[in-house]
């Protein structure tokens, strides 16, 4: 009797240690979709390259003007109109469906917009230090004179070099509350505080 249990043993072990394989277990994986861009659908380019910045290709001009540093909401109505005025296109027109020409002579009207008509108040470096010319700048440009601006200041120390040399607010804005940074920050309690001091009482605690 004592045999048999013991084959049984050995047969319910064997039985335990039967593995199913990984495939068998693991449930079929669905094909996976493949995506379809909107341009593509439309028949349109996918992605355009406008001033140095990748554009979708079913967005409108104006929106996609939006996208270039240094273009608000309100220059790209007018540079949107001083386009469709050099391309003959509509204003409302997706900038998947220009060629590299069309694209070209976007880039130059946008690297030098002053040139063309626009309002001086919508330019944002009018009378520049330099030129005393009233100037637009975008994208890189943009970033390298507010960058020399900043050096400016702090080499004159100014008032406003000075908050920008110690990490401050620059344009008049409260500190009591925002703008905290450092070791200071928050607020001690009054029971962490005898802790700190190292006082009796908090050590004992």
């Amino acid at each position: 009797m004592a045999k048999a249990k013991k084959k049984k043993d050995k047969r319910g072990k064997k039985e335990i240690k039967k593995k199913i394989p990984a495939e068998a277990a693991a449930p079929a994986k669905a094909p996976k979709k493949k995506v379809i861009d909107i341009a593509e659908k439309e028949g349109l380019r996918g992605i355009i390259r406008l001033a140095g910045k990748d554009v979708r290709g079913h967005i409108p001009l104006k929106r996609a003007l939006l996208a270039v540093k240094g273009i608000g909401h309100t220059t790209s109505k007018t540079v949107a109109k001083i386009i469709a005025k050099e391309l003959k296109v509509s204003e409302n027109v997706k900038v998947g469906t220009f060629n590299d020409g069309q694209i070209e002579q976007i880039d130059d009207i946008l690297a030098r917009i002053q040139d063309h008509g626009v309002p001086l108040y919508l330019l944002n470096r009018r009378k520049d230090s330099e030129t005393g010319k009233d100037l637009h700048n975008t994208m890189n440009d943009l970033v390298f004179s507010q960058r020399q601006d900043i050096e400016k200041e702090k080499k004159i120390y100014t008032w406003r070099g000075y908050r920008h040399a110690y990490g401050q607010k620059v344009r008049g804005q409260r500190t009591k509350n925002t703008g905290r940074h450092g070791m200071s920050l928050g607020v001690i309690r009054k029971a962490q505080q005898p802790a700190q001091k190292g006082d009796k009482r908090g050590a004992k605690k």
